[in-house]
């Protein structure tokens, strides 16, 4: 595992660097009228890359294997922190999704992703698999339902979908039949559409992805500039800094449309780089998972790598008008803390479990023991 250790250490500390660089370069223009201090918000992200890197370093020191305990409490505490939001949260362009903590604002949804990567590998590994709907949904479906639904109402449809891109990796990979997937996701999409269509922002959003054109100067004008940045970046881009569509043109360049700023800037090579860190990262993740001989381990390192790559590749499809808007940020790279640090703890239990996997397994080889009631040599000289 030393390899996919170093590859994941070094993807994310490259994408950690990369995503500092362009924050400024976004932002540096906009701060200067705004604040009268061009790196105002380097310096925040940069205090928030310390806190995370801190984070991480803890977490590649802490036995996984603990977090299966404390995984219920984590995720209990975590959907508090959602209610808390929907009640006295801070609402920012329509949308109520932070807690203010003086300075500083927590976005509660990216822990409850976080918790949910960890209670679902706790609640099935070493478990009778579920093999129909109604197993399914108690607990697990329930759970993941009460806290989409929570998620949605702020509203954030981008943190649901990564959040069921994550579990349906949790469910292949603890065994769960490929069909009863299907059918469960199939339930969630439609009722997702529908709760979709009834919301006239989000409709607006369905409706600007197939209509780019048409709705160019309505809801469609952020995914349109988006296209306008990237086509005129070419293949070599327009140079780092000199990038037009982040100043006033493209709405949110700096957190959900930094790639666009990427593709104008360094063009189509920056973006194949940016994608190739995000492949080096998912394939060590696996890589991990596939190696781990504890259920939990394994499926927590899957679910994981699922969370960061999944998170990153339905931000991408959005910048590049594969997919409609879904106002999530891309991890490692994008402007904010609560994204930024909840990335990094995730990257330390992942190399905490690549530097434990091969002893995973001695526990629960252990507890087989004793619930047999008597030792391994015993039985073998038993046969």
């Amino acid at each position: 595992m030393q390899l996919e250790f170093q590859l994941l250490v070094f993807a994310t500390l490259a994408l950690v660097a990369f995503g500092l660089v362009m924050v400024f370069s976004s932002t540096s223009a906009t701060a200067t009228l705004g604040h009268g201090n061009a790196s105002a918000y380097l310096v925040r992200q940069a205090v928030y890359a310390i806190a995370g890197l801190a984070a991480m370093i803890a977490f590649t020191h802490f036995d996984y294997r603990r977090l299966r305990r404390l995984a219920p409490t984590l995720l209990v505490g975590s959907l508090g922190l959602c209610l808390a939001v929907l009640v006295a949260g801070v609402q920012v362009n329509g949308a109520r999704r932070w807690i203010s903590l003086g300075s500083i604002g927590l976005q509660p949804s990216e822990l409850v992703k976080l918790a949910l990567a960890l209670w679902i590998p706790a609640r099935l590994a070493n478990r009778p698999r579920p093999r129909t709907l109604g197993e399914l949904a108690k607990p697990v479906g329930l759970m993941v339902v009460i806290a989409c639904g929570m998620i949605a109402a702020e509203p954030d449809l981008g943190t649901v979908t990564s959040i069921l891109v994550m579990c349906a990796a949790a469910l292949l990979v603890t065994g769960v039949p490929f069909g009863l997937i299907a059918r469960a996701y199939a339930l969630v999409g439609t009722l997702a559409l529908v709760v979709a269509l009834s919301e006239p922002y989000q409709r607006d959003r369905i409706l600007a992805f197939l209509h780019p054109v048409a709705n160019s100067q309505g809801s469609g004008y952020q995914g349109m500039q988006s296209l306008l940045g990237l086509a005129s970046g070419g293949i070599f881009g327009r140079g780092l800094g000199e990038g037009v569509q982040k100043i006033h043109y493209l709405p949110e360049a700096h957190t959900d449309m930094i790639a666009s700023v990427v593709g104008e800037e360094l063009g189509l090579i920056g973006i194949v780089v940016l994608i190739a860190c995000y492949v080096f990262f998912a394939w060590a993740g696996l890589r991990i998972a596939l190696a781990c001989r504890d259920p939990f381990g394994k499926t927590v390192a899957a679910s994981l790598t699922t969370l960061i790559c999944g998170q990153a590749a339905i931000n991408l499809a959005a910048v590049f008008g594969l997919a409609p808007l879904t106002g999530i940020t891309l991890p490692f790279v994008s402007y904010g803390g609560s994204s930024l640090v909840v990335s990094l703890m995730t990257v330390g239990i992942l190399l905490n479990i690549a530097v434990n996997h091969d002893k995973a397994a001695a526990p629960e080889m252990s507890d087989r023991r004793r619930r047999n009631g008597r030792p391994s040599h015993a039985r073998a000289r038993g046969r």
